[in-house]
């Protein structure tokens, strides 16, 4: 049972801190340090246990080296989001304990998802995450757009978490369980019919990672929400419904691979083509990021489209990168204010090289990343994604990849253009936050110098899916 620890420690430290939330006044500080302590310290307990292998709860609930992968990537994203968001907190006066604590519940709502194989324990999972994030997309009351934004994301994730409760029905009732192995061994008695709910399942998990056709959400939480809150949207839900992706496709429906391949397939195009045009007239920098991250999440759908252990390997160190150069992006972000007033048009970067020539230079270099510039890491998650499909002669989706990368260039040059080559504004408050100059160092030195060592992360992503059953 001491694989279980984190889960453990997440939900005890949850309900304990919401008391002292509710008890203590002004307990923010303290809540927001232990929670940092302790997300560090389950990173060092998973990374020790890593390579255990073992199922609970009658075969419900797994962990494996590919929950323990998505587990510390999520874990890395909500420390770094923290870290980046302190004082941007601060300075919009929503230091509230409540933050804090739903971050850490839609924590154990990620592990949950991640390490579910029963479609009960996946659901409540998703569901324990989702209530979370519609709180916090709208917890600056005193802001409309705020409020906007929570609404439409209540009311399109309730929708997107019907259809996924209608195909979990369906499934149940064709097969009489709701445990994935059992579910993968109904494949001859049940098979047309088990169709039926992949197609609903596919699409509210395409709803939780915003792809196309059901990403309509995202551009307008994203600008809506509160720029910490955006910081985590970008990152951490997206890991945890990609891993239950991944183990819902790999498991339950390891036998229909041609028929969700191809569903993932036109996703996966969709998503690159939307992501690569409607970004181009964007003029809020959290919009761009909205649709930036819709791009992503097709260059990861089409590597999962492939459905080999080489692809699988290329996804994990896709989603690893990826997160980092959020982390970096969101922090740069973070450093546009001006008296407590934080900017988000692109046009607001413009002079940025004379007023914060480090913070130019890394928003730079992460936008060169994002748009798949060698040699930053960026480049190389690409790279092993579309080596991928070509080594499957799946030619039309690289084909189309490379085509939707090169348009996608351009928005993210244009950034890059503001910053250095128009009229400078009025100077920017100095970058002072220790957290977010940390957060920025990590994420460059990691963009920057990936190169001189790839094989560390690979290696480690293929020995993941090398063992992923």
């Amino acid at each position: 049972m001491n694989l279980l620890i984190p889960e453990f420690a997440l939900i005890i430290s949850s309900l304990g801190l919401l008391m002292l939330g509710v008890f203590k006044k002004n307990s923010q500080k303290l809540i927001n340090n232990f929670i940092l302590v302790l997300l560090v310290i389950l990173i060092g307990i998973i990374g020790v246990n890593y390579k255990d292998n073992q199922n609970f709860f009658n075969n419900t609930y797994s962990v494996d080296l590919l929950s323990n992968f998505m587990k510390i990537t999520v874990l890395i994203a909500v420390i770094f989001t923290n870290l980046i968001s302190s004082q941007y907190l601060r300075n919009q006066s929503l230091t509230r304990f409540e933050y804090s604590i739903l971050i850490l519940f839609s924590v154990v709502g990620m592990f949950t998802m991640i390490s579910a194989n029963n479609l009960i324990i996946f659901y409540l999972g998703l569901e324990l995450q989702s209530l979370c994030l519609y709180i916090l997309a709208s917890i600056n009351t005193t802001s409309v757009k705020s409020s906007e934004a929570g609404l439409k994301y209540f009311v399109l994730g309730s929708l997107s978490s019907g259809l996924l409760l209608y195909g979990c029905s369906l499934v149940y009732g064709f097969t009489g369980s709701t445990d994935y192995y059992v579910i993968a061994n109904s494949f001859l008695t049940s098979g047309d019919a088990l169709k039926f709910g992949l197609v609903f399942i596919l699409c509210g998990i395409a709803f939780k990672i915003s792809a196309v056709p059901f990403h309509m959400w995202a551009p307008d939480v994203y600008e809506g929400s509160p720029t910490s809150v955006t910081t985590f949207f970008a990152m951490a839900p997206k890991i945890a419904a990609l891993a239950a992706l991944i183990r819902f496709l790999h498991i339950p429906y390891a036998n229909f691979y041609a028929d969700w391949k191809a569903i993932i397939i036109v996703i996966s195009i969709a998503s690159m083509i939307l992501s690569a045009v409607a970004a181009i007239g964007q003029n809020n920098i959290k919009r761009l990021m909205a649709f930036s991250s819709i791009g992503h999440i097709g260059f990861i759908l089409a590597g999962l489209a492939v459905g080999t252990k080489q692809s699988l390997s290329a996804v994990l160190v896709y989603v690893f990168i990826y997160v980092l150069m959020n982390i970096g992006t969101f922090a740069c972000i973070m450093c546009i204010h001006r008296k407590g007033a934080y900017f988000e048009k692109i046009s607001d970067l413009s002079g940025l090289s004379k007023n914060h020539p480090v913070v130019a230079f890394s928003l730079s270099m992460l936008m060169f990343s994002l748009a798949g510039i060698p040699p930053l890491a960026g480049f190389f998650a690409k790279f092993y994604i579309i080596s991928s499909i070509i080594e499957q002669k799946i030619y039309y989706l690289a084909v189309i990849g490379l085509i939707s990368a090169v348009i996608s260039a351009f928005y993210y040059l244009r950034v890059i253009k503001v910053i250095y080559f128009d009229q400078p504004v009025d100077n920017y408050d100095p970058v002072e936050n220790i957290g977010i100059k940390f957060s920025l160092a990590v994420a460059i030195i990691f963009i920057l110098f990936y190169f001189i060592q790839p094989s560390l992360l690979s290696n480690i992503a293929d020995n993941v899916a090398l063992n992923f059953k």
